[in-house]
């Protein structure tokens, strides 16, 4: 049991890590080559070099994005690669604008995602979520787990279903991992709550002044890493109360560790 949550705890820090690294240092897509010839000479929205795809899940995707494209205008389009790359050549191919949106699917790097995206759909999802939703479904563990068309698909939803609600600042979902990485927090915010509220003098019951002045430090565990990450993903109440549970019971322990480890008056009279 442990080693299954601290499999978790270690993959919500990945994606953590793997988000941060991506902001910094790749912000963008680089096109740096240009092979038309990769490509198929009838347009299509998937153009499927590595075989990621069933023909028949292919040809459903296809007639989804074009649905899509037709009842809102968004252009959705998808490319997998493994040895080459056509580069360049899809700007033209696919007439990638403004309210474009590619999909770029490698599995030779340490994550399979990768997004080009028109400066129109910034209004509606920022570059955070983008981040977000490469690290949640192309990371490595995603992809053993349900492989790379599922991640792809997923992905592509996810995007779908923002669009249509008029835009998300976050990428909707709570996983699992991402989950146990905020109860951790909201239970390290508890006993820092409960280290400060220590009596530190005679008949003091509570160092609430202590819990104020440390407060910058326990409000961001819970609340900003804790709490912010649950609400803004997810309406469901379980999560959100497991990680008050966990702050409540994180002060209790911090509280009462004083009094767990005075000696017994057995032990004082020998």
């Amino acid at each position: 049991m442990e080693k299954r949550y601290l499999k978790y705890l270690l993959m919500g820090l990945m994606i953590c890590v793997f988000s941060i690294g991506s902001f910094i240092f790749c912000p963008d897509p680089a096109w740096a080559v240009n092979n038309p010839e990769l490509l198929p000479d009838a347009t299509t929205p998937v153009v499927d070099l590595a075989d990621f795809f069933p023909e028949s899940q292919e040809s459903s995707l296809i007639e989804e994005i074009a649905d899509f494209e037709e009842d809102t205008g968004w252009k959705l389009r998808v490319l997998t690669q493994y040895d080459r790359s056509p580069g360049r050549a899809v700007i033209n191919f696919w007439g990638l604008d403004d309210q474009s949106i590619l999909l770029v699917a490698d599995s030779r790097g340490g994550n399979l995602l990768a997004f080009s995206i028109g400066d129109a759909v910034y209004n509606l999802l920022p570059r955070t979520f983008w981040i977000e939703l490469q690290a949640r479904f192309g990371n490595l563990y995603y992809i053993r787990d349900n492989g790379e068309n599922k991640a792809i698909v997923d992905a592509l939803d996810t995007v779908k279903g923002c669009l249509v609600q008029g835009g998300c600042a976050v990428v909707p979902g709570l996983p699992r991992e991402q989950w146990i990485l905020t109860l951790v927090t909201s239970i390290v915010g508890g006993l820092v709550f409960g280290f400060a509220g220590i009596p530190r003098k005679k008949d003091q019951a509570f160092a609430w002044q202590w819990v104020l002045i440390i407060s910058p430090l326990w409000g961001i565990l819970f609340i900003a890493f804790g709490i912010g990450p649950v609400v803004t993903r997810t309406s469901d109440w379980l999560p959100l109360f497991r990680n008050v549970m966990g702050f409540f019971l994180g002060i209790l322990v911090a509280y009462l560790s004083p009094m767990l480890s005075q000696p017994t008056p057995s032990n004082t009279e020998t």
